[in-house]
């Protein structure tokens, strides 16, 4: 009878077990606005590109209208609280701005590219850290790609750029593209690590001047993306918040629908959605 009390609640024990392990371990990706993410991953809260600014509070970059051209679904307070970790592709202001600046704490971890060392020290961060190419960051390990943001002339004055990837065990391979368009170097990356999820910036973005060269990728260039993605379910982000991006949310939906790609392949969520990771 002992025994079998034993047994009993060796069973339970393991079943209450599991449960808390499963009920808290489904990574999700929830889009704030724009680029700004917040992912839940292995236990840990991370921020990606956080532009907290107000509807307008940012010089127009088209001339169309101020920056962003749309508010914030949350309070910044409920953005930034409890994070573990920030990961900044890059340091234009729609994606790391004044305030998210003033908002983070300075000694919050941040992941950086090498490219932006000298940008935070000067902000005050007192533990951003810079990859060259990957860490391990409390079992996930995080990988940088450079991407290219625009070619030729526009490619030198929009700098550099970054990705990231998340892998972890037991956990989706999440690359992160960051601002970037659609070029053989991504197409290698992908056939590389396999990527269960893909985040592009889809927002067709153009900068006074040089309308006819895209510095993130377009409907079309996310198509192409799509078509050498593999497994993976393509998230699309960046649209409907910046006056110079000319694709949006519609017009994305539209060319998807042209290629006959369903809503499970191509994710494109609303501002403020939770999507669930799995593989």
């Amino acid at each position: 009878m002992k025994k079998v009390i034993l047994v009993l609640g060796f069973m339970l024990s393991t079943v209450f077990l599991f449960g808390q392990v499963s009920s808290g371990a489904k990574p999700t990706i929830q889009l704030i606005r724009n680029a700004t993410l917040l992912i839940e991953y292995g236990g840990k809260k991370i921020l990606v590109d956080p532009m907290l600014s107000p509807k307008g509070a940012i010089d127009s970059w088209a001339g169309i209208q101020r920056n962003p051209t749309i508010e914030l679904k949350m309070p910044v307070e409920d953005i930034v609280k409890d994070v573990d970790l920030v990961i900044v592709t890059h340091t234009h202001e729609d994606h790391f701005d004044k305030i998210a600046s003033k908002t983070l704490d300075k000694s919050i971890e941040l992941i950086i590219q090498p490219a932006d060392k000298d940008f935070f020290k000067k902000e005050g961060f007192s533990n951003a850290v810079v990859i060259d190419d990957n860490k391990l960051w409390n079992g996930i390990n995080i990988t940088r790609i450079d991407g290219k943001h625009g070619t030729g002339e526009v490619l030198k004055m929009m700098g550099k750029t970054s990705g990231f990837i998340l892998k972890a065990n037991n956990l989706p391979t999440v690359y992160i593209v960051g601002d970037a368009i659609w070029t053989d170097d991504i197409k290698k990356t992908i056939k590389k690590f396999k990527p269960d999820y893909i985040i592009v910036n889809s927002g067709g973005a153009l900068i006074k001047g040089f309308e006819n060269i895209p510095i993130i990728m377009n409907e079309e260039q996310t198509m192409s993306l799509i078509k050498e993605s593999g497994k993976a379910k393509v998230i699309a982000v960046h649209m409907d918040a910046l006056d110079h991006c000319r694709t949006t949310r519609n017009s994305l939906s539209k060319k998807a629908a042209e290629f006959n790609i369903e809503t499970d392949k191509l994710i494109i969520p609303q501002d403020g959605e939770v999507v669930t990771l799995s593989f």
